[in-house]
């Protein structure tokens, strides 16, 4: 039997260049705000510019008679019509076992506004100019109040309430760890070092905004939104608000332009575009401007922690103690109180042997925008206090900041270790990644590159940060292998690429494993329709899971391929091996493709539909978080006269496990290094007392630019995961956990221990500067 010329096998962890790159760069990539519909109206949303008042009562009689309009709602059209809300869907407890504190969301404001940004009213109109001018006409009386804008004066006695029935703006208190175990640990303490810091709250600004776009037929609905899995949305919007089936919901999602966390969630623009489409029997699209971006997407972070740390007179850890305040903003976000409570928590111990740990956390409303995941999402937030905790105690102590950190790291030879928090590393060689990057970095011979930096009037520093990830998410991924009559392999999965590289990433896998060849191979994704079931993109878990379901899917397809070349070659199947893919007769030349076997197969089931294909699909369960870290080192040199300084190098060293594609994951890391500098030095989301968004554009919000990194240097160092069979360790947040610490360590020791909280703006660096000489 002839067969095609098999592929070279398409090795892993090679570093192929993303084969979605040139679609996109040549500006053919497809996103929500490009499609259009015959009919297709356009939406505006008016918000509140109070971030507390009373809605006293809405006039849209002359809006209503603009040029174009079609539909205007309001807050009271949203309660008639018998929408739910958008409610946070973690469960979550108090201490004492008691319900948290669950505010309703409407899709539109009832009676209160509780943020600037808050959605009053929706407009719907032939154009989005005739929908604008219309809501400029709109009406509204408000009653404002006084707002609480800021974390610590939230929690103050006599503060505005967001909430009346949140005494003290308090959503929830929650702890883990043994509390008694850890107050004896510091009993026995030679030393404890103490040490508040503050985790500023950032505006995500991912590349592309918001938008979404609804349309009906025969009693069910297409949303098409820029999301990172339309799985979770569509069961909120279905249930939640909608009280339909799941089933008469359809989410698409096209080209995304970034995410980070805040496309992962619910939100009142696309419950609104679902109802205006319902009633005028139309699509109906709405697309978010900049300004609209500010106010109405999840900000990230915003934490204020006060940290203890235990330590014998041999300087080793012996206990971790930690309150942390956190602010929810209005209202509770999809997934809002898992950040500050059980994401962060997964990573308190970070990679050191505490004999003890107990975390407490009160979240607490403020009238502001909502809080949800963030690039990192808690992880970020207890590496930096960690970090910098270590830091503060090795100065106190006067010992060499990195050796206090190697002398209590978990040995290799523990793993696997369980943390004080319940957490099990399955694998580690923290000594060796740390003592790679230091050697990297040349950390021993910094003494000389400050020498020359002071003999030219400027201060140098440096500093490191060693993190601990979790990475993990939803506990099931599906994966779906089919071969088109067309000679091309379709692989559908549940997770949603919004940059990262998925189609790639999922390609080398599919080719390793099938032996067919690269551009003979499609990744389908972001539709729930062919997709039953997804895990969505978040919390770096998509290799990790998705390529685990694609592993196993095409383990099924070798097993019923083995079965039909056995009957095709006229042999027994146990005679039969794969390779390359190829299925051949053991010790013969006789062998059949396997996409001659799939085409041959298909062809057989049109004329008798009992015929198996060679189509899969497999549903895997995680049964483990994986536990990426790394090494990050930062210096750079300081203009004291001006506060401002540039980094001068940057090193990370990173056990990602095995990594599939290397030049993907260095551009990952590059990424996160990137934002986590924006965090540490960059953006500060300034709200004023009475609730006004100070820093509500790019005029005022500063993202960082590409000449404030230098080249970040990327090593990988492969200690592969046993919970997967693939070896994978999560990557995408990985940059955004340890850049923070690292890049604030080095200002701190640039300031000779003084310390500066984020974001270290040079006004920031130069009063520090000027405090201590003063």
């Amino acid at each position: 039997m002839t067969t095609p010329t098999p592929p070279a096998k398409f090795g892993l962890a090679q570093p192929v260049r993303r084969i979605e790159d040139p679609r996109l760069l040549r500006g053919n990539g497809c996103y929500v705000a490009d499609i259009t519909r015959p009919n297709l109206l356009h939406a505006y949303v008016l918000r509140s510019p109070y971030a507390a008042a009373r809605i006293v009562n809405i006039d849209i009689q002359d809006a209503r008679n603009a040029p174009g309009v079609h539909a205007i709602y309001t807050g009271a059209d949203i309660k008639a019509a018998g929408l739910g809300t958008l409610g946070c869907v973690l469960p979550m407890k108090n201490i004492d076992g008691t319900p948290r504190h669950d505010p309703p969301r409407p899709a539109l404001a009832q009676d209160f506004v509780r943020h600037v940004g808050d959605p009053v009213a929706f407009v719907v109109a032939t154009t989005e100019d005739f929908a604008r001018d219309a809501a400029e006409l709109i009406m509204v009386d408000y009653d404002p109040r006084d707002a609480v804008a800021d974390l610590a004066h939230a929690q103050a006695a006599g503060a505005p309430q967001v909430w009346p029935d949140a005494a003290q703006n308090r959503c929830f208190t929650w702890a883990i760890g043994d509390s008694a175990a850890t107050a004896a640990e510091f009993a026995q303490a030679a030393h404890i070092t103490t040490l508040t810091v503050i985790n500023n709250r950032c505006v995500v600004a991912s590349m592309e905004a918001r938008a979404a776009l609804a349309e009906w037929h025969d009693g069910r609905c297409t949303l098409t939104a820029n999301t990172q899995g339309g799985w979770s949305i569509r069961a909120i919007l279905a249930g939640q608000v909608f009280n339909m089936p799941a089933e008469n919901l359809r989410v698409i999602t096209p080209d995304v332009g970034g995410g980070f966390g805040m496309k992962g969630f619910a939100y009142p623009e696309q419950a609104l575009v679902m109802l205006a489409a319902r009633d005028l029997a139309r699509p109906v699209r709405w697309v978010s401007s900049r300004s609209d971006a500010f106010l109405s997407d999840t900000h990230g972070r915003d934490n204020i922690s006060t940290a203890e740390l235990a330590l014998d007179k041999n300087h080793n850890f012996l206990a971790l103690r930690i309150n942390t305040a956190a602010n929810m903003g209005a209202y509770l976000s999809t997934f809002a109180p898992f950040v500050p409570t059980m994401a962060m928590s997964g990573v308190l111990a970070g990679v050191y042997g505490f004999r003890a740990i107990h975390a407490q956390v009160a979240g607490f409303y403020t009238h502001t925008v909502p809080v949800d995941a963030y690039r990192g999402a808690g992880r970020p937030e207890a590496n930096y206090l960690a970090e910098r905790l270590i830091d503060t105690a090795a100065t106190e102590l006067g010992v060499d900041r990195a050796e206090l950190r190697r002398i209590n790291m978990i040995p290799a030879a523990a793993m696997p270790y369980t943390t004080p928090t319940g957490r099990i590393y399955d694998s580690g060689e923290f000594v060796h990644v740390l003592d790679a990057a230091l050697a990297r970095a040349d950390w021993h011979n910094f003494s000389a590159r400050r020498a020359i930096s002071e003999a030219a009037g400027k201060k140098r520093g440096i500093g490191l940060a060693y993190y601990m990830e979790a990475t993990g998410g939803q506990p099931t991924e599906r994966a779906d292998i089919r071969f088109a009559d067309d000679g091309y392999v379709d692989v559908y999965v549940g997770t949603q690429s919004t940059g990262q590289g998925h189609e790639t990433a999922y390609m080398m896998l599919t080719a390793d494993r099938l032996g067919i060849a690269p551009d003979r191979i499609r990744i389908r994704q972001g539709d729930t329709d062919a997709s039953p079931t997804g895990g969505g993109t978040g919390g770096a878990r998509s290799l990790y899971s998705e390529g685990t379901a694609i592993a196993a899917t095409a383990t099924t397809i070798i097993a019923r391929g083995t079965t039909a070349a056995a009957d095709a070659l006229e042999a027994a199947a146990e005679d039969i091996v794969f390779s390359q893919g190829n299925f051949t007769i053991a010790g013969t030349d006789r062998s059949i493709n396997i996409l001659t076997l799939a085409a041959d197969l298909r062809a057989k089931a049109s004329a008798d539909p009992r015929t198996q294909t060679l189509d899969a699909a497999e549903t895997i369960k995680l049964q483990a978080h994986t536990y990426p870290n790394g090494c990050h080192i930062a210096e750079l040199e300081l203009d004291p006269e001006t506060g401002a300084f540039t980094l001068q190098s940057y090193l990370v060293v990173d056990d990602v496990g095995r990594a599939i594609n290397p030049m993907i994951v260095a551009g990952q890391v590059h990424g996160g290094v990137a934002q986590g500098f924006g965090q540490a030095v960059t953006e500060r989301t300034s709200y004023d007392a009475g609730g006004q968004l100070l820093a509500g554009s790019f005029m005022d919000y500063a993202l960082p630019r590409a000449a404030d990194l230098p080249d970040i240097d990327v090593q990988l160092i492969e200690v592969p995961c046993t919970t997967n069979p693939l070896g994978v360790k999560g990557a995408g947040e990985a940059g955004t956990v340890g850049s923070p610490p690292a890049i604030i360590n080095a200002l701190v020791d640039a300031l000779g221990g003084r310390a500066i909280d984020m974001p270290a703006t040079p006004e920031a660096v130069w009063r520090v500067l000027n405090q201590a000489a003063a």
